[in-house]
This record gives structure tokens, sequence and C-alpha cells, in this order.
């Protein structure tokens, strides 16, 4: 039984591995900035630090889920 981790999550070691961060920094980066809304995270992420936008929404995705 596979127990393969899904969702959002799933983009984690890839973000880490591409952009040599942990996924927790990230997140507080998230969480610290005034922007809001998922897009605008999103773009920012794109914009200022050079994500991609699968794995900026896919952090954004998760961490407004768990609550900022």
């Amino acid at each position: 039984m596979s127990d393969a981790v899904k969702g959002p999550a799933s983009y984690f070691p890839s973000i880490e591995r591409t952009y040599g961060r942990p996924v927790s920094e990230w997140q507080d980066l998230i969480r610290e900035s005034p922007l809001t809304k998922h897009l605008e995270l999103v773009t920012w992420l794109k914009a200022e630090h050079g994500l991609g936008h699968g794995h900026a929404n896919a952090l954004v995705a998760h961490t407004l889920a768990e609550g900022r």
C-alpha cells in the first residue's frame, strides 16, 4: 500500500531541490507578506523570487489552507 503525498505538498521535494530553500522558509515569506489573495501571492512569488507558476501555486494553496 502506497502513502504517496497528494495535492500541493507533492510539489515540495521539487521546490526544495529547485530553489534550495526549505518549504518552511517559503511559507514564512508567504505568511509575512502583506498580500492576502491567492493570485497576488502567486504573482509575487513568481516576480520577486523566480518561482514557476506551479510551485508558487502549490506553496500558496498549502499555506493558505493551513491558515496564515
